[in-house]
């Protein structure tokens, strides 16, 4: 007989995820939290959401324990909300939907490294303009944990790149990728350049979806300088929404430039990068 309404099965993984993800605000939900999107009033605003209807997704989130909450305001309560571990795990699933979006629906299907200035993750990343990284920590080069800016500088400025060849090989058909290559040569110049920005007390510091194993022993053959930071878990990913392309099994952030300042706001962006020595000079240049 067939169900008029849905019931996960019971041992099918995906129906029983979707049956906590429900009809699609929940992931949009986790989208925002990501962000660093997390009181009520700003979630309904981003979501242009029915407070009844936010009231009772976030109930369920809540109840399925990917969301939890705390008190910032007494008489009345008011709440923040924010991902728990349990809901950052989906953070790769909100990449990868992204990534299928990007290029199945709002491109023509050809796998990209990069993307016309006119395309709709172009203009999406130019839109953090102005707006706040929220608090992302990462493995870096240096063996420790790092929020990715730096507060005791002038300005961070992050640069995303999708893969160095070194140590690990890069998948086949790398070459053939639009905006793919290069990486090394990116980091041999920003490396180049170190002490240029460390005069004009700017932090350097490039991120890819690489484990961090791989980040350290690139850093010591190519003696890089500036700290590298493993987005391995993709979660400056889905904080800055960035664009990204799936080769050799996983998903790769696409070169972009971010200028940060100190109070966690974009300065200004450059994406995309067709020119990583011009990319340099404009960093220095900001």
């Amino acid at each position: 007989m067939r169900r008029n309404s849905f019931e996960p099965e019971p041992d099918c993984a995906i129906a029983q995820s979707l049956g906590v993800i429900g009809d699609g605000w929940e992931l949009l939900i986790v989208r925002d939290l990501a962000r660093g999107v997390g009181r009520f009033d700003r979630l309904a605003d981003s979501l242009d959401i029915s407070r009844k209807v936010l009231t009772e997704r976030l109930a369920g989130l809540l109840g399925s324990g990917i969301v939890e909450r705390s008190a910032y305001q007494e008489r009345p309560t008011r709440y923040v909300y924010r991902l728990t571990p349990r809901g950052r795990a989906l953070l790769p699933v909100l990449v990868a939907l992204q990534d299928w979006g990007d290029r199945w629906l709002l491109g023509d299907g050809s796998l990209t490294g990069t993307n016309r200035e006119d395309e709709p993750p172009a203009r999406r990343i130019h839109q953090l303009t102005g707006r706040r990284v929220p608090e992302v920590a990462l493995p870096s080069t240096a063996g420790t944990t790092l929020d990715v800016v730096d507060a005791d500088a002038r300005a961070t400025i992050l640069f995303g790149y999708p893969a160095t060849g070194r140590p690990t090989p890069l998948p086949d058909g790398w070459s053939d990728i639009a905006g793919a290559s290069g990486c090394t040569m990116e980091n041999r110049l920003f490396a180049a350049r170190y002490d240029e920005f460390r005069a004009q007390r700017l932090a350097v510091r490039g991120v890819s979806t690489q484990r961090p194993d791989e980040q350290r022993a690139f850093a010591a053959t190519e003696e890089i300088p500036h700290l590298l930071l493993s987005d391995q878990e993709l979660e400056l990913a889905a904080a800055l929404r960035l664009p990204t392309f799936r080769a050799g099994g996983y998903e790769r952030l696409k070169r972009v430039v971010l200028v940060v300042g100190p109070d966690r706001v974009v300065q200004a962006v450059r994406y995309p990068v067709t020119d990583s020595s011009a990319a340099v000079d404009w960093a220095l240049g900001v």
